[in-house]
């Protein structure tokens, strides 16, 4: 009997620590509520510019009983870190390209075909429309809901002294070139001739400083806001894929949220991606001046031969993305 009745104790003292568990974790009422957003690049980077915005509105707009941690520098880890950190809740919100969430739902990764795009209103119309609402659907399978759709520009390739300017394909054979893990962007680079290697984003500078590679592709802003053009002397415009950055909040944290505040996180992620794509932009054109005034060779090659010669992407990748998005792209 003395048995039975500990056991009854220990069950209900169980149930109660666990329905105290549920009730600290609940959006709703007056529990307060904060945020985890991780970002691996710095707090000059549009997203993390933008992230503040976000930060500013839902916590005005609920007397901070909302607030947002923002980590930037790679503070909470690399970009696949964040990404995993948001899916085991680690990490409660970040942005990072499209590509590589596709490591984990492929059809995501469709926007940064190569050469898809040839400006940034055409991307912004597509990245906002039905195409890339249903290659989204599948993160949320792993956790991750989007809030809204950042921009990191078009990716453009920097070389070293030693390697010289990147003027025509040809340029590109055998460069040795840090990727991001992301298989569209490899691809994209064998398919030019040079030989990608995946090194994460927060080890790029010092790698390329001591020369462990030759080149690296990023968008202009980044280069810029992350001082690469110290370590690497020239640009090449190729703009050979165009890098959305879904912004995502842990699903199981979302779906906890009271419809208000699920509507008042959503205003405001509307509010900084307008923010993340006005700087992206006009960064984008006002930085390739800047990198010239700081020393930077600055080269335009001829995208008709780039585009020509990264088809075979799309056919070497096609089985990797649903066919209906596959045929939705090519209209």
């Amino acid at each position: 009997m003395k048995s039975k009745i500990l056991l009854l104790t220990a069950v209900a003292v169980s149930l109660s620590f666990t329905l105290a568990g549920c009730q600290n974790q609940s959006a709703s009422g007056d529990d307060k509520i904060v945020l985890k957003a991780g970002f691996s690049t710095g707090d000059k980077d549009p997203r993390v510019i933008a992230t503040e915005l976000f930060k500013n509105e839902i916590e005005q707009a609920t007397d901070g009983r909302i607030t947002v941690e923002i980590h930037p520098d790679g503070e909470l880890g690399s970009d696949a870190d964040l990404i995993s950190g948001v899916m085991n809740g680690d990490v409660d919100i970040t942005a990072s390209s499209a590509g590589n969430f596709a490591n984990y739902s492929s059809d995501v990764g469709i926007s940064a075909l190569p050469f898809l795009f040839s400006d940034f209103d055409e991307a912004w119309k597509f990245v906002d429309g039905d195409i890339e609402s249903m290659a989204e659907e599948g993160l949320e399978d792993y956790n991750i809901k989007v809030l809204a759709h950042y921009d990191n520009g078009f990716r453009c390739v920097t070389t070293s002294a030693a390697a010289g300017p990147v003027d025509s394909v040809a340029d590109m054979e055998n460069l040795v070139i840090r990727t991001p893990e992301n298989q569209i962007v490899m691809e994209t680079m064998l398919a030019l001739g040079a030989q990608p290697k995946v090194l994460e984003f927060t080890k790029l500078y010092d790698a390329l400083k001591d020369g462990s590679f030759d080149a690296q592709e990023n968008p202009i802003p980044v280069i810029y806001n992350n001082k690469l053009n110290d370590v690497q002397a020239n640009l090449a415009v190729t703009n050979h894929s165009y890098d959305v950055m879904p912004f995502v909040i842990r699903k199981d944290v979302w779906d906890k949220l009271s419809e208000a505040d699920q509507q008042l996180i959503m205003d405001a992620a509307a509010k900084a991606q307008e923010r993340d794509r006005t700087l992206i932009k006009s960064q984008t054109e006002d930085y390739v001046k800047k990198l010239k005034e700081a020393g930077m060779t600055i080269t335009y090659p001829d995208l008709s031969e780039f585009k020509s010669a990264t088809t075979s992407v799309y056919d070497s990748l096609a089985s990797h993305y649903d066919s209906k998005l596959m045929e939705m792209i090519k209209q």
